[in-house]
């Protein structure tokens, strides 16, 4: 992770840029409930979700600006985790990217897993795509698991082991 990345704990005080970037057309389309969050239902969930020894909710940050919000669901003894991110909305090409390898990083390390699993509705081509240049491997499809959404109804799985976070991570550093 450079210098200039960082990541931390979500808080309260994040509690409206999250929800606007959640509630963005161009992100709420890509979640399995893609309906307008209030910010009633959205403190909620972050009540419940920040006190919750399973979840860690981050933002991503470069030069102390916001590339974005990821979470990883399932914290355990057995170290495989789900996670979950999104951009900030209108964010320039190669964000995705940035945030992505910061707060995997930060995961291998920091929570010390052995896994991460990521999901992606079959009609998410840029998640799937960064999911794959993350270094995730597909680890299945869920045909019909959600068959009104519009977006498409399989949803795509990968996973990502810590050796092959390491070896990436190695031979990107000697390049």
């Amino acid at each position: 992770m450079g210098a200039d990345v960082s990541v931390r704990a979500m808080g309260a005080g994040d509690l409206e840029t999250v929800l606007a970037w959640r509630n963005h057309p161009n992100v709420s389309r890509y979640m399995l409930t893609n309906h307008e969050i209030s910010l009633d239902e959205h403190r909620r969930w972050f009540e419940r979700a920040s006190t919750d020894a399973s979840r860690r909710l981050l933002i991503v940050e470069q030069c102390s600006r916001p590339l974005g919000f990821v979470h990883f669901n399932g914290l355990s003894a057995s170290r495989v985790v789900d996670w979950g991110f999104y951009a900030t909305p209108g964010a320039p090409k190669g964000t995705g990217t940035v945030l992505g390898e910061a707060a995997l990083d930060w995961a291998f390390t920091t929570l010390d897993l052995l896994k991460v699993c990521g999901q992606a509705l079959c009609g998410n081509g840029a998640s799937i795509r960064l999911h794959l240049a993350l270094g995730f491997r597909l680890e299945g499809t869920l045909r019909a698991q959600y068959p009104d959404h519009p977006v498409g109804p399989d949803l795509v799985c990968f996973g990502l082991l810590r050796e092959e976070w390491s070896r990436r991570r190695t031979a990107g550093a000697e390049e």
